[in-house]
């Protein structure tokens, strides 16, 4: 199963990192599928059938649905191919962009309740080609200091605000397409170093909810997690979203 389809509280992980874009008023999204991509496909193509009732005509295939998740998304689900790379996988999206707008960009395994339009406005005013947001990464093992035996301090989760990664969430502008070369660019590698030396990388901070699944123990956190109502991706820093 391609990672995007794992499943937290009965829906893929991607759909929750959709619907966080979706809350906040993002609801166009373009798919790079790769391993397995027909899965994804088919996910969508089966969204409604699958999560509300329908009556079907099997004399002539005609469905008329009767109740059904009511969502006001445009998917577009694009085959990338199962060897490109993240900034190929991006390249490949060039023609269904639009040449002069600001878009976001993110991956499909990590779920974060960063503000867009805070980001996208740190991403205006600086007038980079790119803004990067950093997180900080949750701590998988608490820091014990001792001396002769004996622990004088414990720290279950140790975290110093200078110790950010990239969380995974980004606001591009089309000018990024400079930046990449074909189907084995690597985007976090090559493009995002240039940008910095370009001085063209600029990075929004994030302090709230923010995990990737990279391990079945980070999967098991996230289904914790999504048991909190609304679950923490989609619950704004200091206020609501739902």
């Amino acid at each position: 199963m391609p990672k995007p389809l794992v499943e937290i509280d009965n829906f893929p992980i991607l759909f929750h990192i959709m619907n966080t874009f979706a809350i906040q008023g993002v609801r166009d999204f373009i798919i790079l599928t790769g391993y397995k991509g027909h899965l994804v496909s088919d996910f969508f193509m089966n969204l409604r059938s699958r999560n509300g009732d329908f009556e079907i005509d099997l004399k002539d295939g005609s469905v008329r649905y009767l109740s059904e998740i009511q969502l006001d998304w445009k998917v577009t689900v694009l085959d990338t191919g199962i060897s490109t790379m993240t900034g190929g996988r991006l390249l490949r999206a060039r023609n269904l962009l639009s040449s002069d707008k600001v878009f976001y960009f993110t991956y499909g395994d990590g779920l974060a309740n960063v503000n867009l339009n805070s980001l996208l406005t740190l991403h205006q005013n600086l007038g980079t080609i790119a803004t990067v947001t950093a997180v900080l990464p949750p701590s998988r093992f608490g820091k014990i200091k001792f001396s002769n035996s004996l622990a004088h301090e414990f720290s279950e989760k140790p975290l110093s605000q200078d110790d950010r990664i990239n969380g995974g969430f980004f606001a591009l502008t089309p000018k990024i397409f400079d930046y990449l070369t074909d189907d084995s660019c690597v985007f976090e590698e090559e493009p995002l170093s240039q940008l910095a030396r370009d001085s063209e990388l600029s990075v929004y901070s994030h302090n709230g909810y923010w995990r990737c699944m990279d391990t079945l123990r980070d999967l098991e956190q996230i289904r914790s997690d999504a048991s909190t109502v609304p679950a923490p991706w989609l619950c704004a820093e200091g206020g609501k979203w739902i």
